[in-house]
C-alpha cells in the first residue's frame, strides 16, 4: 500500500476539555522530519481533524496511541457474566458511547461507574470483584508487546500514572464516531483509498529507534534527532518546548513512514480473524 501522509497521535484519557497529553504530528512521504501540529487540542478537535482527512480521501496512515478494545480471547468475552457484553470491537465502542453519552469531552466516567461494567475494573478505591488481581487481563497482542521487552498495562486497570484504560475508553468513543468513515485496522478490511487508522504503542517506536531500556522519554532536541535519523528522517524543526507527548508523536510519525511498506506488519503471525474482530492488534507487533 502507498500512503502520502503519516500522522501519529499521542492520546489522553484525562476528563477535561483540552488534556495536556494530546499531541499530533504529521509527516509526508519522503525524508523531511514530521511536524508537530502545535495547538491546544481537544478530543473533539481531533475527531474533526480526522473527519476532514476522511472527507478529502487523504491517503493517510494514522497511528493512535491507545488500545481500541479490551481483552476477549482469554475469557471468551470482554465482560464475562454480563449479558450486555458486546460480541466485537465496533459493538464495544457503541456500548461505551451509549453509556457515556452524557459525559462531556468524550470522557467515559459513566461507563466505568455502571453497575456491571465497574465489576471488571480496578479503580481508585474500588477494585471490581471480576478484576482478576495481579496485573489484570491482557489482550493477545499485549503479550506480544511484553515479548518485545515492552511494559504493557491492562486496560482494566484505571489506577496509576501509567494506566491506559481511561485513554482507551475515551478513544473508543471517538472510534465509534469514525466508524464507516475511516478504515480502522484490523477491524475493517483495508480500503484502497482514503485514510487508515491503526493502533500504535509509542514506546515501540522509541525502542526500535535505539532508545535503550530504562529510558522511556525524549525531552531534548538532540536525542530526538538521533532517534529520527534511525528512521531515515531529516532533523526536526526545533520546538518551543520539549515534552514526551510531542516527541512521542513526532518519532512515531517517522516510524510509521518507514514501516508502512513492510507486508509482515499488516499480517502478523498471531492475528487471527477472531482477534481482528474482537481485540484488534498493535501495529508493529509481529
Amino acid at each position: 500500500m502507498t500512503f502520502t501522509d503519516f500522522i501519529a497521535i499521542d492520546w489522553s484519557g484525562q476528563a477535561v476539555e483540552r488534556p495536556k497529553g494530546l499531541a499530533v504530528a504529521h509527516a509526508r512521504a519522503g525524508d523531511a522530519a514530521p511536524v508537530l501540529i502545535d495547538r491546544p487540542w481537544s478530543r473533539a478537535d481531533i475527531l474533526g481533524f480526522l473527519g476532514e482527512l476522511a472527507e478529502r480521501r487523504t491517503r493517510a496512515l494514522i497511528g493512535l496511541d491507545l488500545s481500541p478494545a479490551f481483552p476477549f480471547a482469554d475469557a471468551g468475552a470482554y465482560f464475562p457474566g454480563w449479558d450486555a457484553s458486546p460480541a466485537d470491537g465496533p459493538a464495544l465502542w457503541a456500548l461505551v458511547e451509549r453509556l457515556s453519552e452524557a459525559d462531556p469531552h468524550f470522557a467515559a466516567t459513566s461507563f466505568v461507574q455502571h453497575v456491571e461494567a465497574r465489576r471488571h475494573f480496578r479503580q481508585m478505591g474500588d477494585c471490581g470483584d471480576r478484576f482478576p488481581g495481579g496485573r489484570g487481563r491482557f489482550r493477545v497482542c499485549e503479550h506480544g508487546q511484553a515479548a518485545m521487552a515492552l511494559s504493557p498495562y491492562s486496560c482494566f486497570n484505571l489506577v496509576g500514572a501509567s494506566q491506559v484504560g481511561k485513554s482507551s475508553l475515551t478513544g473508543m468513543r471517538v472510534l465509534h464516531r469514525l466508524r464507516g468513515r475511516i478504515g480502522i485496522w484490523p477491524f475493517d478490511p483495508l480500503p484502497e483509498t482514503g485514510p487508515v487508522l491503526v493502533e500504535i504503542y509509542t514506546a515501540l517506536a522509541a525502542r526500535l529507534a535505539g532508545m535503550r531500556k530504562g529510558i522511556s522519554k525524549i525531552r531534548d532536541g538532540e536525542t530526538l534527532d538521533t532517534l529520527l535519523a534511525a528512521f531515515g528522517s531529516a532533523p526536526h524543526t526545533p520546538l518551543a518546548r520539549y515534552d514526551d507527548h510531542a516527541t512521542d508523536a513526532i518519532l512515531s510519525a517517522a516510524w510509521l513512514r518507514t514501516t508502512v511498506s513492510q507486508p509482515a506488519l499488516w499480517r502478523p503471525a498471531g492475528l487471527t480473524a477472531a482477534l481482528a474482530r474482537t481485540e484488534g492488534w498493535t501495529f508493529g507487533v509481529p
